[in-house]
């Protein structure tokens, strides 16, 4: 019999603090209205320092968790994808791992900026298909405004803290992942990077009084291959899965600009009403973009079992990805 990984679990977190465009305008050149009629945000949530990438991983697991009814002892695999880890090393899956007492599953994480979710559900959901996970954790969580200059507006307002969870399990019968399509244009890596702090250009007192540990992006350029690859890969997931956009019930793209989500819709010819749209509170919150905006969809009642849900995303690397998945619990699990 085929062999699927049902998604049986969601939850998210978010830092405790919440900045505005109001709070953003009193330290910079910009305004509520200058942020929101370019970019759709509203708010983001800021990590403090005592808020690692690993805790909040590690609380929207849980929640995942709960919502499965799974016990920790029950994950077999535990999957973070994350451009802003704890440490170089070891792997912030290990301390999630630790955080939620999940004993001797294996645990790495996965690094594909914002695509790196639907790159994680392609993998996890693999390992779950072939037999080598029965219950896997996999967890989209990135601290990006560790990474911004608070005083470049052409960033600072754009990027979010949090993290987003889901608990994939085994099952005969076709629900999760579908189908799904992933790329990148390694040439178009400079188009939006962190340049200090790897083995490429180590961290020195000189680089860091540049400013290039921080991210920068050529919006224009980034605009364009988002939409194209963004549209391209659903459409890829969507003929290998065999379904047509007619019969997707929401999809949920990656939170990053209302702009970008406005022209993925229109080129793929979907109403603005059929897609999720909650960056205007998150703001772009990198890998966790989906999984909070698929999270927060199922807690609306956007998606019922059964429900066909398109998930894509872009990031930096290039990377891009979409999924096709359908929506629900099996009713016995295999």
């Amino acid at each position: 019999m085929p062999r699927y990984a049902a998604i049986t679990g969601w939850g998210l977190a978010v830092p405790r603090r919440v900045v505005t465009n109001a709070e953003l305008a009193r330290q910079m050149e910009t305004s509520d209205e200058w942020i929101q009629s370019r970019t759709g945000i509203a708010q983001r949530y800021v990590a403090s320092a005592d808020e690692p990438t690993s805790m909040l991983a590690a609380a929207a697991g849980r929640h995942a968790l709960a919502q499965a009814g799974v016990l920790p002892a029950d994950v077999d695999t535990v999957i973070v994808a994350t451009c802003t880890p704890d440490r170089p090393f070891p792997a912030t899956a290990c301390s999630v791992q630790r955080l939620l007492e999940i004993p001797r599953a294996g645990a790495f994480d996965l690094a594909a900026a914002c695509s790196g979710f639907v790159y994680g559900l392609s993998v996890g959901s693999s390992l779950v298909q072939s037999g080598m996970s029965r219950t896997l954790l996999l967890i989209g969580a990135d601290i990006f405004t560790h990474l911004i200059n608070w005083q470049d507006r052409n960033t600072s307002v754009l990027f979010g803290d949090g993290a987003g969870a889901v608990v994939l399990q085994a099952t005969e019968q076709p629900l999760g992942l579908l189908a799904s399509n992933v790329g990148s244009w390694g040439d178009g890596e400079t188009m939006m990077a962190v340049d200090a702090g790897g083995t490429l250009l180590p961290a020195t007192p000189e680089l860091l009084a540049e400013g290039r540990q921080y991210v920068y992006m050529n919006g224009r350029e980034i605009f364009k291959h988002a939409v194209r690859g963004m549209c391209e890969s659903s459409e890829r997931a969507l003929a290998d899965a065999g379904i047509t956009l007619d019969e997707i019930a929401l999809v949920v793209p990656h939170q990053a600009n209302v702009r970008i989500i406005e022209a993925v819709a229109k080129r793929l010819g979907l109403p603005m009403e059929r897609c999720f749209v909650n960056l205007d509170r998150y703001g772009n919150t990198s890998a966790a973009s989906v999984p909070i905006a698929l999270s927060e969809a199922a807690q609306q009642g956007r998606i019922v079992p059964g429900d066909l849900v398109l998930l894509t995303a872009f990031g930096g690397g290039l990377t891009w990805g979409s999924a096709v998945i359908r929506w629900g619990s099996p009713t016995h699990r295999g």
